[in-house]
């Protein structure tokens, strides 16, 4: 079995790194998919963020995990991939509330496609709060695997 767990991951935070963890024991083959939107600025590049996962799986030894850079639809890429799963954390009932919109809408594009949700280990940990400190220079290792602090501290 096979699944997508898709998102900017602008940037990739502990809180996704457990969700990858959780995923990676349920599922022969992870896929996680940098989403790149054109319409939308990136804090950090999506190749530097993919090179910080690669090298985060690695350490750990998530060798059933790969990661990709998509500018499509993910349900699309599922398709290509035959991946017919949809991972997805969630922190809250407001992050769930917008999950399903997501589920619907990719099972009107691939309707074999099931979305899996994960409670996340730190509600209060996302990529935005991460930005906003580290703007502001304030430490944010705690928050990311060592090998997103790496290229992102500079």
């Amino acid at each position: 079995m096979k699944a997508v767990y898709a998102g900017s991951f602008d940037c990739y935070t502990n809180g996704h790194h457990d969700i990858v963890r959780k995923a990676s024991r349920l599922f022969d083959e992870v896929h996680i998919v940098i989403a790149v939107n054109s319409a939308k600025k990136r804090s950090y590049p999506a190749e530097q963020m993919a090179e910080a996962i690669r090298a985060a799986l690695e350490r750990e030894e998530l060798s059933n995990c790969k990661v990709s850079i998509y500018s499509g639809i993910v349900a699309e890429y599922c398709r290509e991939h035959e991946i017919d799963y949809f991972i997805r954390g969630l922190r809250n009932n407001l992050d769930y509330n917008y999950e399903e919109n997501v589920a619907n809408v990719n099972k009107l594009i691939m309707p074999d496609m099931d979305t899996i949700y994960f409670r996340a280990v730190a509600p209060a940990i996302s990529s935005s709060m991460v930005r906003e400190l580290h703007s502001f220079g304030k430490d944010v290792s705690a928050y990311v695997p060592a090998e997103v602090w790496e290229r992102i501290k500079a």
